[in-house]
């Protein structure tokens, strides 16, 4: 059984703000941000708490299952780069980091997740080197880690530019960099559909599905608040990385950033 390391002992939660499942947003109802600010860290728990034995049905049945092919994209190119250390962030229940282990079957893979709950699920799938850790201050030394994954995490983060720094951080000179999230279609009737289907129907279903509406009620605001594209890649490079072009999947749904952490000495 996978031991799960708290990282932060028995003190308050950071700030990172829940885990990878595609489909949650964290923003409590009846409240429209305009911009995505932190939030309450115990609401933040309470919220994935009350989700997290329906996460990866309702991961599943939203996505219609692409979520496993969104994976498979994401080990297949960490694997062609040969990492021996990969840190999966915001893991949640773990699906990331089970496909990363058998694509990498050489390379050790720590899974973190700043939800406990979550954790708890990717234990019950024997998922080993589990952290419970905020992806702002990560527990972690300086360039300890080949390939860094963040697979629908990082929009859910306080800051954004803080995160990748941190991600920055551990990673050695050379190391990959993955980010997964959703983002829009190209303007045109596709994102106008997809829009209702993200704003109207989604939040019900999840809703119904979960018995946590609120979870979901800004996941579309959340999305559309989102850098994408080049404005994303932008933001990774700021923060000391070559990036790769961005790789749009599902029409533009989701997109797929990698990028390669650069020199510290050319820095």
């Amino acid at each position: 059984m996978a031991e799960l390391a708290d990282a932060y002992g028995s003190g308050p939660y950071g700030v990172t703000l829940g885990g990878s499942n595609p489909l949650v947003s964290i923003f409590p109802a009846n409240t429209l941000p305009t911009t995505l600010p932190q939030q309450d860290p115990e609401f933040v728990q309470r919220t994935f708490s009350s989700i997290s034995q329906r996460y990866d049905f309702a991961n599943h049945l939203l996505s219609g299952g692409m979520d496993f092919v969104w994976r498979s994209r994401v080990a297949r190119l960490v694997a062609a780069h040969r990492p021996r250390q990969i840190l999966d962030l915001a893991t949640g229940s773990g699906d990331l980091a089970i496909d990363l282990g058998k694509a990498c079957p050489q390379a050790q893979v720590t899974a973190a997740d700043f939800c406990l709950p979550m954790l708890e699920e990717a234990r019950k799938k024997s998922v080993p080197n589990l952290v419970q850790a905020d992806a702002l201050a990560l527990p972690f030394g300086e360039a300890c880690f080949d390939a860094v994954t963040v697979s629908f995490g990082l929009r859910n983060m306080a800051s954004w530019p803080e995160a990748i720094g941190e991600m920055g951080r551990v990673l050695c000179d050379g190391g990959l960099l993955v980010v997964l999230d959703f983002s829009l279609p190209r303007p045109g009737l596709l994102r106008g559909i997809y829009r209702f289907y993200l704003h109207r129907i989604l939040p019900r279903v999840a809703g119904w599905t979960t018995g946590r509406p609120e979870a979901y009620a800004y996941l579309g605001e959340s999305i559309e608040g989102f850098p994408r594209g080049e404005a994303m890649n932008a933001l990774i490079a700021e923060r000391g990385f070559d990036c790769r072009p961005p790789r749009p999947m599902c029409f533009g749904i989701v997109t797929l950033y990698a990028a390669v952490r650069s020199s510290r000495r050319s820095m």
